[in-house]
C-alpha cells in the first residue's frame, strides 16, 4: 500500500484528504468518496494505487482529443474510482461501485504501450484525478520513454495537487458538465467553481478540450449553452469544445438526447468557438475538423478513425492558416 499524498491527521486517528474539494474526512478502516484512499491506523493509503478496472489500446479521438495527435492510438487505464455521483454516469459499473481490478505496475504500464506501439498512456474511464500517485509514478516513468500522458477528467481537484501533477501532463479533456452549480450539486454532489478553475489552470500548461455531456431537460437551456460558450471563448476560443449525446443510464432514464438540442448547441458555440463537435452521433459533418479561416476541411472522420488530413506542420494546406492542432 502506497501513502496517500496531501491529507492531514487529525484526533482519534482519524485524517482529512485534501486532494479534492471533498475534504473528506475518513474515520479509521473507513474510505474516503472517492474509493481511492483508505485511513489504516490514521495513516491514509492510496486504496487503488496500480489497480486498473481496464486495458485498452484506444483512437486517440475516443477520448475525445480531436487536435492531439489525430488517427494515433493510446493505452487507456483506469482506477475504480470517482468523486463524483453522476446520476447518468455512462461508466458506473467501474465508477460508482466496487469491482474487480487487476495489478499494473508503471514500469508494466508503459511497456505495454510501448508494445503496442501507442503514443502514450490516457487515465480514463472513471477518474484518474483520484488514482493521484499512480499517475504522478507512472506518468513520470512514461516520459522517460518519450510516451505522452493523457487525462480524461471531470477536473474535480485542489489546485495544489494539480499544479504538481500538471508539468508531466501533454493533454485532457475535462468535462464541464453545466454552467449551473445547482445542475452540480443535484445531479453530481459536487461544485462547479473548482471546475472551472482546473479548466483555467490547466489550459496554461497543456492542450486541453472540453466536453459537455447534453442532457434533456438537465443542462439543455440555450442560456446555457450561451453560457459555456462565452466562458470558454473568453480564456481561448481555439479550445475544442465537444457536446455529447446523452443515453439514458444508471439512474437518470430520460429519453436520449434530440438531435434538434445538439445542433441548437453547436450553432450557439460555433459563433465563438472555432472548433466546436458533437459526439455520439452519426452526422459525419459534426465530427470532421475544418479551418477557422477558409472553412475547408482538414479533418475527415469515420467514427473514431481519421480518414483524411488536410494540414502539415500546423497549417491549413489551403490557405496556410495556423491549425492548433499536436501531431
Amino acid at each position: 500500500m502506497h501513502e496517500a499524498l496531501y491529507y492531514e491527521k487529525l484526533d482519534d486517528k482519524r485524517v482529512r484528504c485534501n486532494l479534492c474539494p471533498h475534504h473528506c474526512i475518513i474515520k479509521d478502516g473507513k474510505i474516503g468518496i472517492c474509493m481511492g484512499k483508505e485511513n489504516r491506523g490514521g495513516v491514509l493509503y492510496a486504496k487503488n494505487y496500480a489497480q486498473t478496472t481496464s486495458i485498452a489500446n484506444d483512437p486517440i479521438e475516443k477520448k475525445p482529443l480531436y487536435h492531439f495527435y489525430p488517427g494515433t492510438d493510446i493505452l487507456s487505464i483506469s482506477p475504480n474510482s470517482c468523486n463524483l455521483s453522476c446520476k447518468f454516469c455512462q461508466n458506473w459499473q467501474i465508477s460508482q461501485m466496487e469491482t474487480h481490478t487487476s495489478n499494473l505496475s508503471p514500469e508494466k504500464a508503459v511497456m505495454i504501450a510501448k508494445e503496442y506501439k501507442s503514443i502514450g498512456i490516457s487515465y480514463t474511464y472513471t477518474e484518474p484525478l483520484m488514482w493521484y500517485e499512480y499517475i504522478l509514478d507512472t506518468a513520470e516513468l512514461a516520459r522517460k520513454y518519450g510516451l505522452k500522458n493523457v487525462l480524461v477528467t471531470n477536473g474535480y481537484i485542489n489546485e495544489e495537487p494539480l499544479l504538481k501533477l500538471l508539468p508531466l501532463i501533454d493533454a485532457m479533456n475535462i468535462d464541464v458538465k453545466s454552467m449551473e452549480d445547482s445542475f452540480y450539486r443535484k445531479v453530481c454532489s459536487a461544485r462547479l467553481e473548482p471546475i472551472l478553475k482546473t479548466v483555467e489552470i490547466s489550459q496554461k500548461y497543456c492542450h486541453v478540450e472540453i466536453t459537455n455531456l447534453v442532457v434533456p431537460t438537465l443542462n439543455d437551456t440555450d442560456e446555457l449553452f450561451h453560457k459555456l460558450t462565452d466562458w470558454l471563448a473568453s480564456l481561448n476560443p481555439n479550445i475544442p469544445l465537444h457536446f455529447s449525446r446523452y443515453f439514458p443510464n444508471y439512474k437518470i432514464s430520460l429519453p436520449a438526447t434530440p438531435l434538434e438540442t445538439l445542433k441548437r448547441g453547436r450553432d450557439i458555440a460555433t459563433k465563438k468557438i472555432n472548433y466546436v463537435y458533437v459526439g455520439n452521433v452519426s452526422r459525419i459533418e459534426w465530427n470532421n475538423t475544418y479551418c477557422h479561416n477558409c472553412k475547408k476541411l482538414i479533418i475527415a472522420r469515420e467514427g473514431y478513425f481519421v480518414a483524411e488530413k488536410n494540414y502539415r506542420q500546423g497549417k491549413c494546406n489551403f490557405c496556410g492558416a495556423t491549425i492548433p492542432i499536436i501531431g
